[in-house]
């Protein structure tokens, strides 16, 4: 078995592969804080500023803050166990019709909850929802789960268009 069933998430991505539950950007981002308060790189950033061919440096603070947001870029929990957004409405709509997913849904295709996913997961939800219910999650756990998929490439797969 190449997965988790607790880690399908109820939108057919897949926990797993998520950024926040893997934690290597939220590691990445701690670490390079670390470093960055040891070298005390901001007042190296504030000399560099002064050239004007390292301006950007000026902007150093908000990139300091930025990389603490990243830090808190983590999900111990899959979406089924807590994690993810706690006001999550795909989750919310599950639990209230008593489904295990929206597989078991016979509106996912259309369904416009699902719609704010495809900005950073593109069609990924759906074709992992459509393994989910033509298969089985057996089969969606021992193959292959996507977690972005563009719209040309979705309709190849799904459609056989080019």
């Amino acid at each position: 078995m190449t997965g988790n069933i607790d880690l399908i998430a109820y939108c057919g991505l897949y926990c797993g592969e998520c950024l926040s539950y893997k934690g290597k950007i939220a590691d990445l981002a701690r670490d390079l804080r670390k470093e960055l308060r040891d070298y005390r790189f901001d007042k190296t950033a504030q000399l560099l500023s002064s050239f004007s061919f390292f301006k950007q440096f000026e902007k150093y603070n908000e990139c300091y803050e930025v990389l603490g947001s990243m830090v808190k870029l983590r999900c111990k929990n899959g979406c089924r166990n807590g994690g993810g957004n706690p006001g999550c409405k795909i989750r919310f709509c599950c639990q209230k019709k008593k489904i295990k997913g929206c597989w078991e849904c016979s509106e996912f295709e259309n369904c416009k909850k699902l719609d704010f996913l495809k900005i950073n997961h593109g069609y990924a939800h759906i074709k992992n929802l459509k393994i989910i219910s033509k298969k089985s999650i057996d089969d969606f756990i021992k193959g292959k789960k996507y977690w972005y998929l563009e719209e040309k490439n979705f309709k190849k797969k799904v459609f056989g268009k080019s």
